[in-house]
């Protein structure tokens, strides 16, 4: 290996989870910030959980439900 051109490793990163987990990896960080890991993580943990930090779920309901609503409408064309 070259030397001064790799970036510094450490063996043992802190990797810190939302959910309260924290374990330890080597990488070119000393820390890492996560949302999910593999203990929060629906596929690992074989639950369903629904993440919505937007409001994105409740949109689209809105949406779905107007749209149900407008479907017994009639549409006409305007006049010119």
């Amino acid at each position: 290996m070259k030397k001064e051109i790799h970036p510094k490793y450490y063996s043992k990163s802190k990797v810190k989870c939302a959910c309260g987990n924290s374990f330890s990896v080597g990488s070119t960080a000393s820390e890492i910030n996560v949302e999910i890991c593999s203990k929060c993580h629906p596929f690992y943990t074989g639950k369903d959980k629904m993440i919505d930090t937007a409001g994105r779920v409740e949109r689209f309901k809105k949406r779905l439900q107007k749209s149900s609503k407008d479907k017994g409408k009639k549409w006409t064309k305007a006049k010119k």
